[in-house]
């Protein structure tokens, strides 16, 4: 082999090579199940509801009895292989929109959309789409695909013209040009409906909130003004009074923030989310979680299930503001008598989707010192949890032994190792602290401040972070410090953190500094009611003088 040659492979052989991004129109998993369709109807009594659980984020194309592609318009429960089968909730995109963002809705009891979630989707050349589906939050979720219709052929002029496609009113031409999709209408000024609108098939329809009512336009709403209208809105019981009227609930459940609904008392805790199901609403049947290993234990009254955040198939999600943890509670008939007596059955099936919302944004305050006394930040309210965080001063870099009894006295030469610690500790999250801040008092509100983290941005250059293996958990390091002045011995910290999913590429945390050159109203996500999510603690005196 010539020398020169040799040179020019060996050069070669020693240029990176940039990975190539695959496009979803060519690199996608075909879904082609034919319980998937829209015409395939569940029987509960021939097999059990399926789940797309094993779905993680992948790009997917609807392929052979699956259908065309995912429908466009509300399809009812127990279609799709599942009880609560999954619809695209707006107009699919045109090839040349690229990859858009679409809200997929999840049809139960009545609700076309009880569930929802986001999902990507794509226009390809080849007049096909393509979707980038999210695992579902609870179970039995089911993404459906659906047949679309073949438009009519028409002859204008003379037969030799190439012919044009008709469709039928309610839905337009795909991008293949032989396609009719649903159109959805309640994309145009929403329907016409006052207050939400339904997409269906080749047509929609208008709804009203809870405790209102349409009225005979079919499009504005009104309140109820008594139970002999609807039962009120009412879920189960609706009472009259010489007010007006209220709604009350079956012994065992209680009223849902809608005061209109009762549901199963469910209590939301970090550590821990207990269900409890009257004994009466349950009869012969066996309830179960997500994970059927994780069943109901009767104590004579009420069915309970203990579970955390982290088992028996809990998904842990971010929805907006809030971090969302769902599972689904499901009964089905028991084999055998159990040794509670239950001889007989009242109903074949039982399904309760719970659901436990925690606040994303905390804001923490802290003395240089703990304060032994305080506790943990706990926000609560009916179906609402805690997530709590910890502000921590550590005795050295490795962050691993907080103060706990011997309170230090810090000198302006010694460093200041502080830290946010969540006390529970879940996969698929991660935390942003956002800011920073000290003051020479308790007052969060003090117009003296001093800011070492701002905007996710270390605002302080003598401030250091450490890298942690929880996602969650952020550790500092920052030179001891004082306000200026005889009086100000005492420094405060106060941050505020922020919760995203850490999958999401899109969140505040991925963006990580991200300096504002102003603050619209509104612009800091769950900006209101932090000052009763507070912790004070501290002070420390600091020994300033040699």
């Amino acid at each position: 082999m010539p020398l020169s040659l040799l040179l020019t492979c060996l050069f070669t052989t020693i240029i990176p090579v940039s990975p190539i991004a695959l496009d979803p129109c060519s690199a996608y998993i075909s879904l082609n199940e034919p319980w998937r369709n829209t015409d395939h109807q569940f029987d509960e009594s021939q097999s059990q509801p399926l789940c797309d659980n094993h779905m993680n984020g992948e790009w997917y194309r609807f392929t052979g009895m699956a259908g065309d592609a995912m429908p466009t318009f509300c399809v009812p429960e127990n279609h799709c292989g599942t009880h609560a089968p999954v619809w695209l909730n707006g107009s699919h995109p045109l090839e040349s929109d690229g990859i858009v963002q679409r809200q997929a809705c999840a049809s139960f009891k009545g609700n076309c959309c009880l569930w929802n979630t986001t999902v990507e989707v794509k226009a390809c050349p080849g007049g096909y789409y393509v979707y980038r589906l999210a695992k579902p939050s609870v179970c039995f979720h089911v993404y459906c695909g659906h047949f679309y219709d073949i438009c009519d052929e028409d002859c204008h002029g003379s037969c030799a013209d190439t012919p044009e496609c008709t469709c039928s009113p309610g839905t337009s031409i795909g991008p293949d040009g032989q396609t009719c999709f649903d159109e959805n209408e309640c994309e145009q000024n929403n329907g016409g409906c006052s207050e939400i609108c339904v997409n269906l098939k080749n047509s929609h329809r208008c709804v009203c909130g809870v405790g209102r009512v349409l009225r005979s336009d079919g499009k504005t709403c009104e309140d109820i003004e008594g139970c002999h209208n609807n039962n009120g809105g009412c879920s189960h019981s609706c009472v009259g009074s010489e007010r007006g009227y209220q709604c009350e609930c079956p012994r065992g459940l209680v009223l849902s923030d809608d005061n209109h609904t009762c549901q199963v008392p469910v209590l939301c805790k970090s550590s821990a989310i207990e269900v409890s199901v009257p004994r009466e609403l349950v009869g012969g049947l066996e309830l179960f979680l997500t994970n059927n290993s994780c069943r109901g234990v009767s104590n004579g009254t009420h069915v309970n299930i203990v579970f955390s955040l982290k088992t028996c198939g809990t998904v842990v999600d971010v929805v907006n503001d809030k971090i969302v943890a769902s599972n689904l509670v499901t009964g089905l008939p028991k084999q055998t008598p159990g040794s509670s007596g239950d001889i007989i059955i009242r109903t074949s099936e039982l399904l309760i989707p719970v659901t436990c919302e925690f606040p994303r944004l905390y804001t923490i305050s802290e003395g240089y010192v703990p304060n032994l006394r305080n506790a943990p930040l706990e926000i609560r309210s009916r179906n609402h949890g805690i997530f709590p965080f910890t502000l921590e001063i550590f005795k050295d870099h490795e962050f691993e032994e907080p103060y706990r009894e011997n309170l230090p006295t810090l000198k302006l030469r010694d460093s200041l190792y502080f830290g946010i610690e969540p006390l529970v500790h879940v996969s698929g999250l991660e935390s942003l602290v956002e800011s920073c801040f000290a003051t020479p008092t308790a007052k969060m509100d003090e117009i003296l401040k001093y800011y070492l983290i701002q905007d996710g941005c270390v605002s302080d250059d003598s401030v250091k972070q450490y890298s942690s293996r929880d996602h969650l958990a952020k550790h500092f390091q920052v030179p001891v410090f004082k306000f200026v002045g005889k009086d100000h011995k005492e420094v405060f910290l106060h941050c505020r953190v922020l919760v995203c999913g850490v999958l999401d590429e899109r969140s505040r945390c991925a963006q990580g500094c991200h300096r504002r050159v102003r603050r619209e109203v509104g612009d800091d996500e769950d900006s209101a009611g932090l000052q009763d999510q507070t912790l004070t603690g501290g002070p420390i005196t600091i020994d300033w003088e040699d």
